[in-house]
């Protein structure tokens, strides 16, 4: 598995965190930031997957 697929996967975690927390007080900059770190971490982890398919794993 490849470090960016890892860390993708942690930053759509830090996204989700931050949007779920966003949405219960209310706070739409932080939801906003959750949104935008969660597709981070999807295209990253896209990255990684690809790096992945090309070394064959």
């Amino acid at each position: 598995m490849d470090k960016d697929r890892i860390k993708g996967s942690a930053e759509q975690t830090k996204g989700a965190v931050k949007e779920a927390a966003g949405k219960a007080f209310g706070d739409k900059k932080l939801e906003s930031e959750g949104n935008a770190d969660k597709a981070a971490g999807k295209v990253q982890n896209a990255i990684g997957g690809l790096k992945d398919a090309v070394r064959g794993n």
